[in-house]
């Protein structure tokens, strides 16, 4: 394989160093979550090899939220490694994919590394990001191993409903492809949350992960769900020689969060409400950023007007260096300097209406004269 650096890795604050950032606008998680106010003890862990597909207990509570066996599901090193388990399994040089684009930069980077041929199923703005059924009809052909979506989407918030999931599907066993669809914001729906994905057919991958929705990323818990049982055993096998077994601490802590999720989620569903409010009103009222509304997640994607004339390198040059403000530039996601992935649930509600308000500013002292 192929390996490069991604931009978005590249670029994450903690290179930059977040003593350098006043208001981080670029994280595409909830706020980061502090052990001790958890409640969560592992005093008596045995640190022992666990088992190969995770710890049972926990693969078991998740196993319920889509009415699955606990051997229906896999727990690996986060969502990014799920991602690779599925793709390097799948994949091989000059297979073809189909990925929906814009998308979280691993979900493309991964098959290109591999050298697989990568048809783009392109969300456009000026849709509001919506994905054509017939246009992924027409991208699908004999020789496509897998499709791959997000949603609720990263970076854009976009969300389809159950009737277009099920459409997708019902395409995926016509054509005789599978899917892997990233279900990491599926807690954060601000409607109604789609079904697992994988719960509706052996043709379907789904991935989840604690890092997004819960704020718990340091303990790098994801995991992937499917009926399928030869692609359980693969994806087992390809994990076994990856890593063995995930970190016993790690799954440990997922385990005892999960079983209070109701009482641990509740507060950040209503931060992540409250800010969203925060930034909806936001968009109302200003005239330089024009956005499509998410429908969950905690990120969105807006872009400067494409009417007004700004010097890009010069406005986040500005907007970092003067304003201390970070956001995700839009090469993040292979995407036009205009666009920024602002996500509005990690840091504070102050700061995330001071760093809003910073953009402005630096649209403004970056115009053109």
């Amino acid at each position: 394989m192929l390996y490069k650096r991604m931009p978005i890795e590249i670029e994450a604050p903690e290179g930059f160093g977040y003593e350098n950032i006043d208001c981080n606008l670029s994280e595409s998680s909830f706020t980061d979550q502090k052990l001790g106010d958890l409640g969560i003890n592992i005093n008596d862990l045995v640190l022992l090899y666990g088992d190969h597909k995770g710890k049972p207990e926990l693969r078991e509570l998740i196993a319920q939220d889509g009415h699955f066996t606990a051997d229906e599901v896999l727990l690996t090193s986060g969502a990014a490694t799920a991602l690779f388990i599925v793709a390097t399994s799948f994949l091989e040089k000059n297979d073809h994919i189909v990925v929906a684009k814009t998308n979280y930069a691993t979900n493309i980077e991964t098959p290109r590394a591999i050298g697989a041929e990568i048809s783009y199923l392109n969300l456009r703005f000026e849709d509001g990001f919506n994905l054509d059924l017939k246009a992924l009809d027409k991208l699908i052909t004999k020789r496509t191993k897998l499709v791959s979506l997000t949603y609720p989407h990263n970076p854009t918030g976009v969300l389809i409903n159950e009737a277009k999931l099920k459409a997708i599907i019902e395409l995926m066993e016509r054509k005789g492809t599978y899917l892997l669809l990233d279900e990491t914001y599926r807690d954060m729906s601000f409607g109604n949350k789609l079904p697992v994905a994988a719960s509706l057919s052996d043709s379907v991958i789904s991935i989840s992960s604690m890092s997004k929705s819960y704020g718990l990323p340091g303990i790098r818990i994801g995991w992937i769900v499917s009926k399928n049982k030869q692609f359980m055993e693969t994806f087992l096998a390809a994990k076994e020689q990856i890593c063995i077994a995930n970190s016993v601490v790690d799954e440990e802590i997922a385990f005892q969060y999960l079983q209070k999720k109701e009482q641990f989620f509740a507060p950040v569903r209503d931060t992540i409400l409250k800010n969203f409010s925060i930034i909806k009103d936001f968009m109302a009222h200003q005239n330089s950023l024009e956005w499509v509304e998410p429908q969950g997640g905690c990120v969105c994607f807006p872009r400067i007007k494409p009417e007004i004339d700004v010097n890009m390198d010069k406005f986040h040059d500005i907007l970092l260096n003067q304003y201390k403000t970070y956001i995700g530039r839009g090469h993040w996601f292979e995407e036009d300097a205009r666009y920024m992935r602002i996500g509005y649930s990690w840091d504070t509600s102050e700061k995330l209406l001071k760093g809003l308000n910073n953009i402005l500013k630096a649209i403004e002292e970056a115009k053109h004269s």
